[in-house]
């Protein structure tokens, strides 16, 4: 009984030690940057982009940039990657899955959900009016409607066209890259310095009924730790969630990495854990932004592109990748 009492009196003093004596050293953070910036993936984040710096502009905050950029490309009505322009599932149907996260670590997730217009704007809904982060399927839908967001019944002809095209063979290739990109991810940070992100896709082209990939899934296609910086993916999302990408880049920068190293060995970590699939089967993208404006992206082959706001001015940048 003694030595039982002693063990519990020595944990117990144990447990009122400082939690900080037993986390690692953290990187010393430099100065924050305050001027703003956007960044997203692929060439046409740059419409996103804009959309976000004219928020910005407006005094909107981050999460206000990425929502309007996110938005911006759900609105366009032939895009094949994003919205309900975006390319169907194996029996026809456009499914959209989103996510947004903020500066204060809230997170909402729409995934699955079919004929709404705005799915990124459903998921910031669930973040701000619901209890929940993720919400799927009819589900999804019910909220949307009950808050507001109308029945969209719009089908791209390109799309129907592409997906009648696709029957005739019924050929499942995953790989993504510039020429069949299926998600924007989009990271900004406010002129307070404050950092959002958000990610919409519907999805890769011609999957099983149901399937839901890592961009509406916090720590796979997104996340954002507002002390020290923020990243998304794009790409095969099985190979994302498995690695938990997003995630584990905004650790790394926590630890001292680059945004760029921090991309580079997110990939590297990503290859090894996926190393029963045939690396020549799928692409995988990230980048990422740290708290003091710092921007790295990077990616398994090459071709990714991302767009960037910065110092006043759009450019549209090619990653790196680990193979050539």
């Amino acid at each position: 009984m003694n030595t039982r009492r002693k063990f519990l009196q020595s944990f117990a003093a144990l447990g009122a030690l400082p939690l900080l004596s037993f986390m690692p050293n953290l990187k010393k953070r430099q100065k924050k940057y305050t001027e703003g910036l956007v960044v997203s993936t692929w060439n046409f984040g740059v419409k996103a982009n804009t959309a976000a710096v004219k928020i910005m502009n407006d005094g909107g905050n981050a999460l206000d940039m990425v929502t309007a950029g996110a938005m911006e490309m759900e609105s366009d009505p032939t895009e094949l990657t994003i919205g309900l322009g975006g390319l169907p599932d194996r029996e026809g149907h456009t499914t959209l899955d989103a996510c947004v996260m903020d500066s204060i670590g809230r997170a909402g997730s729409v995934c699955f959900l079919e004929k709404i217009k705005h799915p990124v704007a459903v998921a910031r809904a669930i973040m701000e009016k619901s209890p929940h982060v993720v919400l799927v399927g009819d589900g999804a839908q019910q909220f949307a409607l009950q808050n507001g967001f109308p029945k969209d019944e719009y089908q791209n002809p390109e799309a129907q066209k592409a997906y009648r095209e696709w029957l005739e063979k019924s050929e499942y290739k995953p790989i993504i890259n510039i020429e069949n990109h299926d998600t924007i991810g989009i990271l900004a940070m406010d002129k307070k310095g404050d950092l959002s992100g958000a990610c919409t896709t519907s999805g890769l082209s011609y999957k099983m009924r149901g399937r839901v990939g890592d961009s509406p899934i916090i720590g796979a296609g997104l996340y954002v730790d507002n002390e020290v910086g923020a990243a998304t993916a794009s790409g095969l999302g099985e190979t994302i969630l498995r690695s938990c990408s997003s995630f584990l880049m905004v650790e790394l920068m926590r630890q001292g990495y680059s945004p760029l190293n921090a991309c580079k060995e997110a990939i590297q970590r990503l290859v090894k854990i996926n190393s029963f699939m045939n690396i020549g089967d799928y692409q995988a993208c990230f980048i990422a932004v740290s708290k003091e404006g710092e921007i790295g992206a990077y990616s398994v082959h090459p071709g990714f592109t991302y767009s960037v706001w910065k110092n006043g001015e759009h450019q549209v940048l090619t990653a790196g990748s680990l193979l050539s």
